[in-house]
């Protein structure tokens, strides 16, 4: 297992939801919710070098088909942007179908992310998009724990 803080960015939208692991690398937990916009890639740059993160986790929402529609290739493209602004610090797509929908079951069974304050509208969106990167990125943590190898695609081999 390689040692490092991770982040995870899953970016929306309107919103991108910011998680980091802890320096070993085995637990993620939510940072912050990122407004989409001018100042974005600013904010997550900060971020990556406030934590010292060795990599950065981009979701990557394909099709359940696997297949890359609109969301995806956006994705990418945000990725890909992203890569520029922090490199040399690595980035990652890793596959995030259903971290949305996972996210959002947990916080409705009461699991705590450090949510429990947020009942509706605007606050709860903001607290399912830090969910939704803790759950990408403690789900990239744990196969890279199990396979030894990091997961997803990083960018710069193929985009």
């Amino acid at each position: 297992m390689r040692h490092g803080v991770r982040i995870a960015v899953d970016p929306g939208g309107t919103r991108i939801g910011i998680a980091r692991s802890d320096p070993s690398g085995l637990l993620a937990t939510p940072v912050e919710t990122v407004r989409r916009g001018a100042g974005d890639l600013d904010r997550i740059a900060h971020l990556v070098a406030e934590h010292e993160a060795c990599e950065v986790v981009v979701g990557y929402p394909a099709s359940l088909s696997g297949e890359a529609g609109p969301a995806a290739r956006r994705s990418r493209s945000f990725a890909a942007a992203l890569a520029r602004r922090i490199a040399p610090v690595p980035v990652r797509l890793v596959d995030e179908r259903l971290t949305t929908v996972t996210a959002a079951d947990q916080l409705r069974q009461g699991a705590s992310l450090g949510a429990r304050g947020a009942r509706g509208g605007r606050a709860r969106r903001a607290v399912i998009d830090q969910a939704a990167a803790t759950v990408l990125l403690q789900s990239a943590l744990d196969t890279e724990r199990h396979t030894g190898r990091p997961p997803g695609e990083t960018i710069g081999e193929t985009a």
